[in-house]
């Protein structure tokens, strides 16, 4: 049999690491800790691996997902094996922390190490008419995986206010705390407006990753 589905660059990635891209929009992870990933991102695994649904550790963390209408179920990964992640096929990249934080936007979180801490935080100005934007803060010694439809920029955000769609943040400097600011008044908002209504104002030290697209409203993950 011929094809060139069997290239050698389809075949399995062993490179020893925990987290290892397979190719630019699949991760694969090794486990021996459990890991934390998004609910239905997992499309094959090897081994012995468990499955369950994460639950809120405390009562504030509980209220915070209740009341997010953007927040990302997560699962707990575990057992022995290896298990590929994806989503959408959509790029993946690895950030390792080491001791520092980092602040992760809408669905743009796909897996991270279990070890490290986390938390959901509501964007300052969020209210009713946005429906609730949440970002997870993330940090300690671990790696993350991030997902961007299509190949991201990184904006520098200290020398000037820099304005990005909800939808389109992929994770920004933990110690930004964007605003939601609108760019329309209420008479152009009630003639239908533009679809561009609210946007995350960030300024000052530190850079935001920005997705080519403003995600997949709507469309919920299988799998």
């Amino acid at each position: 049999m011929r094809s060139d589905i069997f290239d050698q660059t389809n075949l399995e990635v062993e490179t020893g690491q925990r987290f290892v891209l397979q190719n630019p929009k699949m991760l694969k992870v090794t486990l021996g800790e459990p890991v934390l990933a998004a609910k239905g991102s997992m499309v094959a695994y090897q081994g012995a691996v468990q499955f369950h649904h994460k639950g809120s550790d405390t009562l504030a963390k509980f209220v915070k997902r209740a009341i997010s209408s953007d927040d990302q179920a997560l699962m707990t990964v575990a057992g022995q094996g290896d298990v590929f992640f994806a989503r959408f096929a959509e790029n993946v990249f690895i950030l390792q922390l080491e001791g520092d934080a980092i602040s992760v936007g809408g669905s743009s979180l796909l897996a991270f190490d279990a070890t490290l801490q986390w938390d959901l935080h509501r964007t300052r100005g969020a209210g009713m008419m946005t429906a609730g934007l949440f970002n997870t803060l993330i940090q300690g010694h671990g790696s993350v995986a991030l997902t961007s439809a299509g190949k991201p920029v990184i904006l520098d955000c200290s020398q000037q206010p820099t304005f990005v769609d909800p939808n389109a943040a992929v994770c920004w400097s933990a110690n930004l705390v964007p605003d939601v600011v609108s760019s329309m008044n209420m008479s152009s908002l009630l003639r239908g407006g533009t679809g561009e209504a609210f946007q995350y104002k960030f300024h000052g030290p530190g850079f935001v990753v920005v997705q080519p697209s403003e995600g997949f409203a709507g469309i919920a993950p299988t799998g």
